[in-house]
């Protein structure tokens, strides 16, 4: 029997109209009108709350083996569930053994196994000494590679240093999958350091001048280079400065196959609003200026940023320093699974931007750079019936109990934001739905994990 989801607001790929999601056998098998539901079908009327297709986010470190503490695969997809993202893709490190062999690609497939209540894909590693493994892990496979340019603040994950990269490059571009680069290189980072000897570390502006512009231009200007002589296709993660997006824009004329993210803080926050001591501010690259993020926003609009992803990068609390609120000490990332939509619409309704925009931005974009786009990211006939039912007039204030990762701690924490997810739906279930009960802890969540490994198509 079918179930049809009924809403004057739909996102589909055609825009945003009044629709039915006919679900079946927990597949999409038509977008119809109202007046086209089959007569027995059961109907689930949302109102004026949209429906959008199940967010994606493909930057999100889960942790799990072996840093669990931090965060694991139960609460992160939790986290996931509650901010509307139905497809999760992990990146290689911080968890124990790191991604960057088919063997610690299968240990983590074991620690996921039952823990899911999302979908989820893996990332693998590009490091140092790991160019053997590029094309078995394209084989065995993970969506493409992540690399640091410079130390990453684990040490089992190396950096890669240029000849490293050129070394790896070549299996990279046959396995034609995209190569995720952190874009900062050490040498600015090494002279901005030489004139903070006596800083007061305590203060935001010591931590950003200690991470420069310089270092994320110089970094992409490689990586172009790079990617023109080797014809892969390059993604720059977590774009920070807008000084590097001329050199996007033109790298990108040319023909180049380059894709561009950022994050909601680097769009949300600015850094003339930091206190000094918010080390649960910090991350890397960092927040930069107002007019800096107004620039970002630009270039979104335009689309010289193809996509909004997290960053989803939790620690323990005592980890952020707080008790010295020293940013040099402090573990730099941002979580924010929970969050990251309704951060996102406040913005869009401020600058008055649409939901289909958002959409793209927030999953059909990332969808495409995982190769997802055959199973997630649009709603459409044959698709799996994975959505998101969203208040787009409800208020909120930011408490922990809202945050469902690992560790309530949130950069966000007492904001008012606009927008919340009511329920999330993956293959037809709701595994989210905002005040019921379900769960043995009565708990609004499905009470077994749904998600998968989203297999190779």
């Amino acid at each position: 029997m079918a179930h049809a989801f009924v809403s004057s607001r739909v996102v589909t790929p055609e825009g945003t109209r009044p629709a039915a999601l006919l679900v079946e056998g927990g597949n999409i098998i038509a977008v119809c009108q109202r007046a086209e539901i089959p007569s027995d079908a059961i109907v689930y009327d949302c109102g004026s709350d949209a429906i959008l297709p199940g967010l994606v986010d493909t930057h999100v470190h889960i942790n799990q083996p072996g840093r669990t503490e931090w965060e694991g695969f139960r609460t992160a997809t939790l986290a996931a569930a509650v901010g509307g993202y139905t497809s999760l893709v992990d990146m290689p490190l911080n968890c124990l053994p790191e991604t960057t062999t088919v063997a610690a690609l299968e240990a983590k497939r074991r620690a996921a196994q039952g823990e899911c209540f999302v979908d989820w894909a893996p990332w693998g590693g590009a490091v140092a000494d790991n160019q053997q493994h590029i094309l078995p892990l394209a084989r065995a496979g993970v969506r493409g590679y992540k690399c640091f340019l410079i130390y990453p603040g684990c040490d089992g994950f190396t950096m890669i240093n240029q000849q490293q990269l050129e070394a790896a490059l070549p299996a990279i571009a046959e396995s034609g999958l995209p190569l995720l680069v952190h874009a900062e290189l050490a040498g600015p980072i090494d002279e901005a350091a030489q004139s903070l000897t006596n800083a007061d570390w305590r203060r935001y502006v010591t931590y950003l001048a200690s991470r420069p512009d310089e270092a994320e231009l110089e970094a992409i200007r490689l990586m172009i280079r790079l990617c023109r002589q080797y014809k892969f296709h390059l993604h720059i993660v977590h774009l920070s400065t807008a000084l590097a997006l001329e050199d996007l824009r033109a790298a990108r004329a040319e023909g180049l196959p380059i894709t561009v993210e950022t994050c909601p803080h680097y769009l949300h926050l600015a850094a003339e609003g930091i206190p000094d001591g918010a080390t649960v501010l910090k991350c890397a690259p960092p927040i930069r200026s107002a007019q800096n993020r107004d620039a970002l926003w630009h270039a979104l609009e335009r689309g010289d940023i193809d996509m909004v992803v997290t960053d989803h990068s939790p620690c323990p609390p005592e980890m952020k320093r707080a008790e010295t609120g020293r940013f040099d000490l402090a573990w730099g990332g941002i979580a924010s699974l929970s969050l990251a939509l309704s951060v996102m619409h406040t913005e869009c309704v401020q600058r008055g931007l649409t939901l289909d925009r958002l959409t793209r931005w927030m999953s059909s974009a990332p969808a495409a750079l995982a190769g997802l786009s055959g199973y997630a990211g649009a709603l459409k006939a044959g698709r799996e019936a994975s959505f998101v039912v969203f208040d787009t007039e409800a208020r909120f204030s930011v408490t922990s109990d809202q945050l469902h990762y690992r560790h309530p701690i949130s950069a966000y924490m007492g904001e008012t934001l606009r927008g919340r997810v009511k329920a999330t739906y993956l293959r037809g279930e709701a595994i989210y739905f905002a005040g019921r009960n379900t769960d043995s802890n009565g708990g609004p969540f499905t009470s077994v994990p749904l998600g998968r490994e989203i297999a190779l198509s």
